[in-house]
């Protein structure tokens, strides 16, 4: 006894191919590459201002010295006067001291060492402070970056117009004897160091 369709339509199998599967969203994959690539733009800068921040620190101005003068017999010449410039202030100054450690309800147990630093803004334009913006190297040479909230008065997080500065507590965790202290711009700024008195 075989099976009766109604007419016009096709027997299973018969006539019509499948309707074709619809396509898969690739939106995954395109969200993915997207924080792939702003993930790795992050990481580009954070080098280039590592390489920039290495070369700021490293490098000092120093002048040949002139030759000796030969000596002759001829009377030796007054050098002539010039007037003296004003010396050129920096953009940006950094004063770092020792400071006692001011233990907050964060700070798990005492053993963290503070420095009192102050910014001033010499420069023409704003500058940013955080903490995040410093690290304090050791007498070892070991550098300590900076712990958030466990010192009373830590340097708060301020924009300097021209000629304003700001004091604070920069803190790194454990007991060590502080040397110097240094300040970036941002990211990828200038940095800026000072030794601790």
């Amino acid at each position: 006894m075989s099976q009766q369709f109604p007419p016009g339509q096709p027997q299973p199998g018969y006539g019509y191919p499948p309707p074709p599967q619809p396509k898969k969203n690739s939106a995954g994959k395109i969200i993915g590459f997207g924080c792939l690539g702003i993930v790795g733009l992050f990481v580009l800068l954070a080098i280039a201002g590592a390489l920039i921040g290495d070369s700021g620190d490293s490098t000092t101005d120093k002048k040949p010295t002139p030759p000796a003068a030969a000596a002759s017999s001829a009377p030796a010449k007054a050098p002539e006067s010039k007037p003296a410039e004003p010396e050129k202030k920096a953009e940006v100054v950094v004063a770092a001291k020792a400071a006692e450690f001011k233990k907050t309800i964060l700070a798990q147990g005492d053993g963290y060492t503070s420095v009192s630093v102050t910014v001033t803004n010499n420069s023409s334009k704003p500058i940013n402070v955080n903490p995040l913006y410093f690290a304090i190297t050791d007498t070892n040479g070991t550098k300590h970056n900076a712990e958030l909230g466990v010192d009373e008065n830590q340097i708060g997080t301020v924009e300097l117009a021209p000629g304003e500065n700001v004091t604070g507590a920069v803190t790194g965790k454990g007991s060590w004897t502080a040397k110097s202290v240094t300040y970036t711009d941002g990211l990828i700024g200038k940095s800026v160091r000072a030794d601790v008195s």
